[in-house]
């Protein structure tokens, strides 16, 4: 600290300047301020039209955010990702920055509920419409083009029912047809699969699930190829507020120095967890990756190799009565309309996330009353065995 400015710290509200130091920190300085101070409107400007490197106005930007963006873009193989309030922002920034009223765009009907919500009942609204056509069949997707079609949205393996997406198909579809192929990386993460070296446009995250992976932030992830795109979704998602806080932000970033390690312990746990589902009286499917009786086995393996990720879904005979018992008995698990937590989760999504949908609709897409999602944690395996054992017998004794 300089001596002339030194009495600024006893008769100004805001002084310039912070001690001086010859270290640095070891982990990344918590920045919640909201606006950042220049010295000149020249300054200003150069900041603006990209000249000079700096902060404004935390809603266009903020350290936290930047060095967590750049942790997930270097997981991603990318540059120039923008870290949104929530995964749904992105998704929202992607959608409603990149098209405009008269396009088109076409779904995967496996998407996440509020995306399909989104797609269903928001953008037409606003003159964009929407298709929505099976993820694992490229011919139906190639049927959902019309001549005003600009994009096309997939989850590598979908929320909740884990079907694999033909994206080898897809994405030479996209290319074939110009359109731009936009990929949910939220379930698979980069540790097990990188669509931007598969033909991704446009990948995004909801960094809230696994990638900080604490059920303690709620924050989104969004990059796309070419800059003028990436651009106008940044555009987007700073004019209508999608802003990330710096506090989430931190603690992603603190979340992702671990994130290998969870990732593969969960994972490891999920495969035996689901080899253990499909040896239990009333369970009528399990649905995994890796394993042989997973409807798209063939092309898991191709897409992920040996990698199953930490989710597993089932379905257990009986309708709502059973479901009841089974989350009333699985007092160890967290029943919650969550994923990616350091402890197992489990989910109904009849009952949360694809309630919009009607029951016809949920049953169309193998959703039933006795249908569950997991969100494996980082418990013992033989201990989340031991408590779906005893929550399945006690569905199955209603």
């Amino acid at each position: 600290m300089t001596t002339d400015r030194k009495n600024d710290w006893g008769t100004l509200i805001r002084p310039e300047m912070l001690p001086d130091s010859l270290s640095r920190p070891v982990v990344t300085p918590l920045s919640p301020s909201v606006v950042y101070a220049s010295l000149t409107p020249d300054e200003l400007d150069s900041q603006y039209e990209g000249r000079a490197q700096g902060y404004t106005y935390a809603r266009e930007g903020h350290p936290n955010a930047d060095v967590l963006a750049a942790r997930i873009d270097a997981m991603e193989g990318c540059d120039g990702g923008l870290i949104t309030g929530s995964g749904m922002a992105a998704v929202t920034a992607v959608l409603m920055g990149v098209l405009k009223a008269g396009d088109h765009m076409i779904g995967s009907d496996q998407l996440y509920g509020r995306s399909l919500r989104l797609m269903r009942d928001d953008l037409p609204r606003l003159g964009i419409a929407t298709s929505l056509a099976d993820p694992c069949d490229v011919d139906a997707m190639r049927a959902a083009i019309r001549p005003e079609t600009r994009m096309i949205l997939i989850e590598v393996v979908s929320n909740p029912t884990l079907r694999v997406a033909d994206m080898a198909g897809i994405a030479a579809l996209a290319c074939e047809a110009g359109l731009l192929l936009v990929v949910d990386n939220t379930f698979t993460t980069p540790r097990g699969f990188r669509p931007f070296d598969h033909g991704a446009d446009i990948v995004l995250h909801s960094v809230t699930k696994l990638l900080a992976g604490h059920s303690d932030v709620t924050l989104g992830w969004v990059c796309a190829r070419d800059d003028a795109l990436q651009k106008q979704i940044y555009d987007f998602a700073v004019t209508t507020g999608l802003t990330p806080s710096p506090f989430d932000c931190w603690l992603a970033e603190r979340g992702l120095h671990t994130f290998g390690l969870r990732f593969d312990r969960a994972e490891m746990t999920a495969a035996a967890l689901a080899d253990a589902l499909a040896g239990m009286a009333g369970v009528k499917r399990v649905l995994y990756p890796t394993r042989t009786d997973h409807p798209d086995a063939a092309r898991a393996a191709e897409l992920l190799g040996t990698r199953g990720c930490n989710m597993v879904s089932f379905e257990v005979e009986g309708g709502r009565a059973a479901a009841n018992a089974l989350t009333e008995a699985a007092r160890g698990v967290a029943f919650a309309p969550t994923l990616g937590d350091v402890g197992t989760t489990l989910s109904h999504p009849a009952s949360s996330s694809h309630r919009g949908l009607s029951a016809e609709a949920r049953e169309a897409l193998g959703m039933s009353e006795g249908f569950f999602r997991v969100s494996v944690g980082l418990e013992e395996p033989d201990a989340l065995i031991a408590e779906f054992t005893r929550a399945v017998a006690a569905s199955q004794a209603v």
